[in-house]
């Protein structure tokens, strides 16, 4: 019987369901896994990638499965409680299935997003170690990112301390870094706005080199980008030490390796190239692996999740973040293109919450009373917001997917609501379900759990949105009409030199677009909801990773560091002294 969701918050359905959580060596049964292809964590695991590849690499793949949604609320719409509740329900309906999700960001947690474990009774437990470090994989990224650092600031201080004929007993070459010119910052694992803009090296010669620098949310390190595309251990070690670090008086990259770093960086991640291995409230394996957010990233769980998932499960689902203009389209065109994999289907999870607030609703923000007008019947303002789930539909579709509209369930839908996102769903060519998962774990998604299997014994005419060939400038004009509804791109020039620059470097001909803008709308302005019309797109810089190979133009005004709100989840939680378990998580 699933955990009462009304009564019961997500940190108490996850303690209750501890007490019948399977050990990881019961998993390991389950899945097949020989004894040297897990590696106990506490009451959790990793998986050994390596050795899981090794004997499995022949075997054929199961349906993979994506999951995305429409443009959210700033309150999200329960993608990862899809994700969760569609394994729960295939589950049920006795197939062999599990998932794969990112591993949640300290910043989101202690702020106002919670730790996107899922929620209800269609969530990852335990949730406090999921919630709280996990196995250590973002605390290494961390210490891996800022050793970086470390190696670029101590090296400069040196440069200038040190004559070439001194460096040279060191051992050292001078490398001549351009203070005015460094591409990274430090990372932390906070949402500290304080830390975007600092000055470090101050005091004497020997406390540093002065100069602006930054901290960046751990998650948006392109290590993690790194992590979450890299098909091994060599694999990721080659990327990492192809990391610009900063540029020369003469433009020239400095690199991880230039700086003889790259090697001990990896040493930190040896362990973190392996899935973690948790699982749902009903005892369904999940794979959580790397944490890029989409809005600044990638946005995907890792590719050696998938690989791992796709040969233990034979439906293994996978989830994107945000909508499908940022997390699906970089599934879609990035990762499947690093890969090889084509999925099966994507379901687009919508609520009709969110269709109401794109159809002219009032704004919805955390922390503060959801508005009459969501709680009761408006088929007029739920008509007005369809355009929205529409044009997602349409987006997919592109993909040559047909998919699966999950209307995530809430108690204030009435039938008439659902009935008419149905009929607009179906006008447009995709399956649609209702889940009850939050409330009623695998049985509530039943429905979806059916129309996801019919889904995945069709045949797939997966394409790409664009040739991989097609320039930078190109690439971004096709996204940016086709995907986000735009009529038309603006490169400020600073912007668009950049970018014939990238287009002339032949080093440069096979990095992907990872497209850099807010979640909140298909546009660039967060404020701009349902199907922005007569729009134009600017960008007005491009971030370059030539560690993971991306060029990542910057559209609006986006924020490596995110803020705290005035009331952070944070204020919630608090550890009960006597068992010294954890409460107030969600």
């Amino acid at each position: 019987m699933p955990y009462d969701a009304n009564r019961m918050s997500d940190w108490q359905i996850s303690e209750a369901a501890e007490a019948n959580m399977k050990s990881i060596w019961q998993l390991r049964e389950e899945l097949g896994l020989e004894n040297d292809e897990i590696i106990p964590y506490n009451r959790i695991g990793r998986l050994n990638f390596r050795k899981i590849s090794d004997r499995l690499g022949q075997k054929e793949n199961g349906k993979y499965i994506n999951i995305t949604a429409i443009t959210p609320t700033p309150l999200g719409e329960g993608k990862t409680t899809t994700c969760i509740g569609l394994v729960e329900g295939l589950g049920k309906r006795g197939k062999k299935t599990g998932g794969a999700i990112r591993q949640p960001s300290g910043g989101p947690t202690m702020n106002v997003k919670g730790s996107a474990a899922g929620g209800g009774n269609a969530q990852v437990i335990p949730l406090t170690e999921f919630s709280l470090g996990l196995t250590g994989d973002i605390n290494n990224i961390m210490n891996a990112h800022n050793l970086a650092m470390t190696a670029l600031t101590s090296r400069m201080q040196h440069e200038r301390n040190y004559s070439d004929a001194e460096l040279a007993k060191r051992n050292l070459r001078r490398l001549g870094i351009d203070s005015k010119n460094v591409q990274m910052g430090w990372v932390i694992d906070f949402c500290a706005q304080t830390l975007r803009n600092i000055i470090i090296g101050l005091g004497g010669k020997m406390d540093g080199f002065t100069m602006q620098s930054r901290f960046d949310i751990a998650v948006s390190s392109e290590i993690m980008a790194i992590l979450s595309i890299a098909k091994d251990l060599k694999d990721l070690r080659e990327r990492v030490g192809r990391i610009t670090v900063a540029f020369d008086r003469y433009g020239k990259p400095v690199t991880t390796e230039d700086l003889e770093v790259a090697g001990a960086m990896c040493a930190f991640l040896r362990e973190s190239i392996n899935p973690n291995l948790l699982q749902t409230v009903e005892g369904q394996p999940v794979l959580v692996h790397a944490g890029p957010f989409a809005n600044i990233a990638i946005g995907q769980s890792s590719i050696i999740a998938d690989m791992a998932g796709l040969k233990l499960f034979d439906y293994h689902v996978t989830e994107s973040g945000f909508a499908t203009d940022i997390g699906f389209e970089k599934f879609w065109n990035v990762k499947c293109r690093i890969s090889g994999l084509k999925p099966n289907v994507s379901v687009i999870t919508a609520t009709i919450r969110a269709l109401k607030m794109h159809g002219g609703g009032p704004r919805v923000a955390p922390g503060l009373p959801l508005p009459e007008e969501y709680r009761k019947e408006d088929l007029q303002l739920l008509e007005n917001g369809l355009p929205n789930l529409i044009h997602h539909i349409r987006t997919v579709k592109l993909s040559g997917v047909r998919p699966v509209v999950c209307i995530n369930s809430f108690s204030t839908d009435t039938k008439n609501e659902v009935e008419r996102v149905k009929r607009a769903a179906e006008a447009e060519g995709a399956r649609v379900a209702v889940s009850e998962s939050w409330q009623k774990g695998g049985e509530g998604a039943l429905e979806l759990a059916d129309a996801v299997i019919d889904a995945c014994n069709e045949d797939v005419d997966f394409r790409f949105l664009y040739p991989a060939e097609m320039p930078l400038r190109e690439r971004v004009d096709v996204i940016a009409k086709n995907i986000y509804g735009a009529d038309k791109v603006l490169w400020i020039p600073e912007a668009e030199e950049k970018a014939k620059r990238l287009e002339a470097d032949p080093d440069k001909k096979d990095y992907f677009t990872m497209m850099v803008k807010t979640h909140l709308s298909l546009s660039h302005d967060p404020e701009l909801k349902g199907v922005p019309k007569g729009w134009t797109m600017p960008i007005r810089d491009i971030l370059i990773f030539t560690g993971a190979g991306f060029l990542c133009p910057v559209a609006g005004s986006i924020k490596l560091m995110p803020g705290t709100s005035s009331d952070p989840a944070f204020r919630r939680i608090d550890i009960d002294t006597e068992t010294g378990k954890v409460r107030g998580l969600y």
